[in-house]
């Protein structure tokens, strides 16, 4: 299994926080369970493949699996929490799986901190902390076409859409997508 070509020794990743200005990334736990089976709701899924867990063993099994993934080391699951607070926001991803030079970014928040600017924020945090220590081609950050706020965030990073489909989801939902290909800079930018 292809795994993340770190440009340094690799970090621990399942105790990696990753520092913004408001916010903080930090590796999924348990600790995090209810907060993510409360927040990921069918509102938030919306323009998304995955739906809610049904119930908090769902929860709890894609935990596990990210956390496998992590101590792979080819996916970097993270909570977003506040970073005065602690106060959870919602996910960031940097999914490699099948796909290490070419990683897949995805976010979503808890509906109250939808308009704060985190998502973006969280985005551009993780991408700016993966251009400095891991070694890849670009990113991809698929989203529907309907989703205005999140199609703003691979725009701001100089994202140019390079493929678009419609897809099924397992809950029959039909997404209009539209994939992004963001270049690598090494620079910090937020």
């Amino acid at each position: 299994m292809d795994t993340f070509n770190f440009l340094t020794s690799r970090p621990d990743l399942l105790s990696l926080a990753i520092e913004g200005d408001r916010i903080r990334l930090i590796a999924i736990s348990n600790e995090f369970k209810g907060d993510i089976f409360q927040e990921f709701t069918n509102e938030i899924t919306t323009y998304m493949f995955p739906s809610p867990s049904e119930n908090i063993g769902g929860t709890q099994d894609f935990i596990v699996t990210s956390r496998r993934d992590i101590e792979a080391g080819n996916n970097l699951q993270f909570v977003v929490v506040s970073k005065t607070t602690e106060e959870f926001l919602g996910n960031c991803g940097l999914h490699g799986q099948g796909q290490v030079r070419k990683p897949e970014l995805g976010i979503w928040l808890k509906k109250n901190a939808h308009g704060k600017g985190y998502g973006r924020e969280a985005v551009h945090t993780l991408v700016n902390w993966s251009k400095n220590n891991i070694d890849f081609d670009y990113f991809i950050y698929p989203v529907d076409r309907r989703n205005t706020a999140s199609r703003k965030i691979p725009e701001s990073l100089d994202g140019q859409i390079v493929e678009d489909y419609q897809v099924k989801t397992p809950t029959g939902k039909i997404l209009d997508l539209v994939v992004y290909k963001i270049p690598v800079k090494k620079q910090d930018e937020h």
